[in-house]
């Protein structure tokens, strides 16, 4: 038995997963090696190919690197856990007339509880996997995600659902690097192929990039029954016809197929009288909203007012914003306005680099 301890790395077969899992090995840690099947692209009907951390030859990569290091690999199929729970999800949320994140439902509900279970299985004491984030132990004795020193490549704003538990046993070896190091790495290691790997952005059962097309394959008569729908601004009058509001997001100038001799942006989506409101850029900026689902990390609770830099998306800045929690829902406050607020995407609080929580925007303003 190592005295590091036995750690299950969640291995896609990509750079960061990859080096996470030698560098661990390197550490002294007993490594094992898991790669999780969350979906088969070639079931949604898409026109191209599986990337990312669901094709053969991913998996074929991650297993070539643990049998060339000495350590054990599983494949472990959750195509029925994730399908059933994230892309459900991801539909619903369309419907709704929200934006949903699949990949913070899928890393809170899934992949983390996924790994932990097959590692008390495994008698492994920690899970790790390649995200550029950090984990400690603060002062309080909780578990702490702060921002990796990458700000370029930081994904702590994806792991604001994870509790104690899980944070507890989390290794994130990539969060004191910088991504141009972990490529190095990987050519230190013999793997000069990883270093020039290219990387994908996309959700990962949508590997065209295409929601609209995957809602239509998923959704029986979508277009049919939502195509009649009104364009309208914000006094109500209509302005055209649109093609069903799962396929708008709040914010989006391009694509809305209608000719008003100004550039115009949704501002809102209305399910219930299958309505998309669209307005001029300031109509998009709010100083308020309401944040529900929450889940707290670096304290059990906050202050009252406490401040915090909130970031609504995933590339956000963040913006200074103080915070009050009203029956189980955070109001936040911003300090100036701030553009493109959209109902089902995560909102997550910082302290300096620290994550204090997140949660899930539910309205855009304080009503």
């Amino acid at each position: 038995m190592s005295k590091k301890g036995k750690v299950l790395v969640a291995m896609s077969g990509g750079i960061d997963s990859t080096i996470t899992a030698l560098m661990l090995h390197n550490e002294g840690y007993e490594v094992v090696g898991m790669t999780m099947k969350t979906w088969d692209y070639s079931s949604s009907g898409g026109g191209k190919k599986e990337t990312g951390c669901c094709n053969i030859d991913s998996f074929n990569d991650a297993r070539k690197a643990a049998v060339e290091h000495g350590f054990p690999h599983y494949v472990l199929d959750i195509r029925e856990e994730f399908g059933g729970f994230v892309i459900e999800n991801f539909v619903d949320e369309y419907i709704a007339g929200r934006t949903p994140n699949p990949c913070v439902l899928c890393n809170t509900h899934i992949k983390w509880r996924a790994l932990l279970k097959r590692a008390d299985a495994l008698d492994c004491e920690f899970i790790a996997t390649g995200h550029y984030a950090k984990i400690r132990q603060h002062d309080n004795g909780r578990f702490v995600v702060s921002k990796a020193v990458d700000e370029t490549k930081d994904q702590s704003y994806v792991l604001w659902g994870l509790q104690q538990d899980l944070l507890s046993r989390t290794l994130l070896p990539l969060g004191p690097y910088r991504k141009t190091e972990v490529r190095q790495m990987a050519t230190d290691y013999g793997y000069p192929e990883l270093a020039k790997k290219s990387e994908s952005y996309e959700i990962c059962f949508i590997p065209d990039n295409d929601y609209r097309g995957f809602l239509k394959r998923r959704v029986d008569g979508i277009e049919q029954k939502l195509s009649d729908g009104n364009f309208v601004d914000k006094t109500g009058k209509i302005l055209g016809k649109h093609t069903g509001y799962p396929f708008y997001t709040i914010g989006q100038r391009k694509g809305l197929e209608i000719a008003l001799g100004k550039p115009v942006y949704v501002t809102n989506i209305n399910p219930e009288t299958n309505t998309v409101t669209l307005g001029d850029e300031v109509d998009l900026e709010k100083n308020e909203m309401i944040v529900g689902k929450l889940n707290f990390i670096k304290y059990d609770s906050i202050t009252q007012g406490m401040e915090s830099l909130t970031k609504i998306r995933y590339k956000d800045k963040g913006s200074l914003s103080n915070l009050y929690l009203e029956n189980g829902k955070m109001k936040v406050h911003f300090y100036e306005n701030v553009k493109g607020i959209a109902p089902g995407q995560s909102a997550v609080f910082y302290e300096n680099d620290d994550v204090l929580g997140g949660g899930i925007i539910q309205s855009e303003s304080v009503f």
